[in-house]
C-alpha cells in the first residue's frame, strides 16, 4: 500500500492521472468537534490493478500540499468518479474553493441503472465486483497517526472497487441511453450553493410548532448568531445551543442574564459570555424587527387542495413507471411532489427533465383524463385514452 506524504510524490501521480480518462476518488474524514469536516485522507485509483494505480495521500504530513490534487480535480478532461460524494465535495469546495468535474456519482448511476433505492457501495461492491468488505475501521479516528494497515486496506477498498463499479455502471448507462440522466443530476452536486450555509437562512431549517412571524424573527436571529458563531469559531452548532434551546429561548424570549439562567434546556457554557450576550441581542433584535421584515413560512404547499383520488393513482403510476424503467422511484418524486402534481402545481421537478420522460408526461396525462390504469396480473398496465 503507497501512502503519499510529499509534494512531489502527489504532483508524481497526479502527473500519471492527467492521462487516465477517470480517477476514482474518496476521502476520510472527522466531524463531530468541528463545524467544517477536517481532511483526514485522501484514496484515489486509476484504472487498472497495478498496486501503483490505487494511493493513500495523507493531507496531515507535514510540508505536503495539495495543490496537484486540487489541479487534478479542475482537469476537465479526466473525470472524477465518487460514490455519494456530497461530503467529499462540500470539503474539497471549503478548504480549496473547487469542485471536482466532471463527476460521475455511482451512488446515483446505481439508482437510475436499476439497483434500488438504497445504493450503498458494500451492496454495489458484492454485486457488481462480486467481493465483500471489512467495515471494522469505518469509525475510527481518521486523525491519528500511524494508521493501521487494517485502516489503509479499508480506505483503499473504497476506490479500488470503485473502478469496476464505475466501469459496469458508466457502460450500462450508454448502452440503455441513460448518460443523460446522470449528468443532468450531477448539476446539483456541482453547484457551489449546495455547500454554502448562510447564517441568515439557518432558521428555515428550525422546526418549529408557530408561524407567528415575531416568534419567527426571533428564531431567525437566534438561528443567525449561533451560524455565525459557530462558523467562526469551527465548533459544531449543537455546542452553542441545540434546537429545542433555541425553540424555548423564541418562546421565553429573555431580556437579561437572570432570564437565561431559569432556561431548562440551554447549556451551561450559553448562561454566560459570549453565547449569553449574543443570544440577549438576537431575542432583542427579533423583538425589535420592523413588521415588513417579519419572516413568514411559505405554507404555499399546505395549503394545496390535494385530489387525494389523483394523488393515490399518481403514486401507483409512479410505481409502474419505476418498475418498468428499473428507477428508484425517490429519485423521480417524494409524496410531496404527487401530492403538488395532484393539486394542479406544475412547477415540480418530476415535470421536467428525464424524469419527465421516465414519469411527468403520464402523469399530466392521467391528471388530463388522458391515460388510465389497469391491474394485469400482479403488475399495471398503462393505457392511453
Amino acid at each position: 500500500m503507497i501512502t503519499i506524504t510529499t509534494t512531489a510524490d502527489l504532483q508524481a501521480f497526479c502527473d500519471r492521472a492527467r492521462d487516465v480518462p477517470y480517477v476514482t476518488v474518496d476521502t476520510e474524514f472527522l466531524r463531530e468537534r468541528t463545524y467544517y469536516s477536517k481532511l483526514c485522507l485522501v484514496q484515489l485509483a486509476l484504472p487498472g490493478k497495478d498496486d501503483s494505480d490505487a494511493v493513500l495521500v495523507d493531507p496531515l504530513a507535514e510540508g505536503l500540499s495539495l495543490a496537484p490534487l486540487i489541479e487534478l480535480m479542475r482537469n476537465d478532461k479526466v473525470v472524477k468518479v465518487f460514490h455519494a460524494a456530497r461530503q467529499d465535495l462540500e470539503i474539497f469546495f471549503i478548504d480549496h474553493g473547487v469542485i471536482p468535474a466532471p463527476l460521475f456519482d455511482t451512488q446515483v448511476a446505481a439508482m437510475v441503472a436499476g439497483f434500488g433505492e438504497q445504493a450503498g457501495y458494500e451492496t454495489l461492491v458484492k454485486r457488481i465486483a462480486r467481493q465483500s468488505l471489512d467495515k471494522s475501521s469505518r469509525f475510527t479516528d481518521w486523525s491519528r497517526r500511524p494508521l493501521t494497515d487494517a485502516q489503509k486496506t479499508y480506505a483503499l477498498a473504497d476506490v479500488t472497487h470503485l473502478r469496476q463499479i464505475y466501469e459496469f455502471l458508466a457502460r450500462k448507462l450508454e448502452e440503455t441511453g441513460r448518460s443523460r440522466w446522470v449528468s443532468e443530476e450531477m448539476a446539483t452536486l456541482t453547484d457551489p450553493d449546495t455547500y454554502v450555509t448562510r447564517p441568515e437562512d439557518a432558521w428555515l431549517r428550525i422546526k418549529t410548532r408557530s408561524s407567528s412571524p415575531r416568534f419567527l424573527a426571533i428564531v431567525r436571529e437566534l438561528a443567525r448568531f449561533r451560524e455565525e458563531y459557530a462558523q467562526g469559531r469551527n465548533i459544531p452548532r449543537n455546542r452553542v445551543f441545540k434546537d429545542d434551546a433555541l425553540v424555548e429561548l423564541a418562546s421565553t424570549k429573555p431580556a437579561t442574564m437572570n432570564d437565561l439562567g431559569r432556561s431548562r434546556l440551554l447549556l451551561r457554557e450559553a448562561r454566560k459570555g459570549e453565547i449569553a450576550d449574543g443570544i440577549l441581542a438576537a431575542v432583542k433584535a427579533g423583538l425589535d424587527c420592523p413588521k415588513n421584515r417579519l419572516p413568514e413560512l411559505d405554507v404555499s404547499r399546505d395549503k394545496l387542495q390535494v385530489n387525494p383520488a389523483l394523488a393515490d393513482l399518481l403514486r401507483v403510476l409512479l410505481k409502474a413507471r419505476t418498475e418498468s424503467f428499473g428507477v428508484a422511484s425517490k429519485l423521480i418524486a417524494p409524496a410531496s411532489d404527487l401530492d403538488a402534481i395532484a393539486a394542479g402545481m406544475r412547477d415540480v421537478a418530476a415535470l421536467s427533465g428525464w424524469r419527465r420522460e421516465v414519469f411527468g408526461e403520464d402523469a399530466l396525462k392521467l391528471c388530463d383524463g388522458r391515460l388510465a390504469l389497469a391491474a394485469k396480473g400482479k403488475s399495471v398496465e398503462v393505457i392511453e385514452i
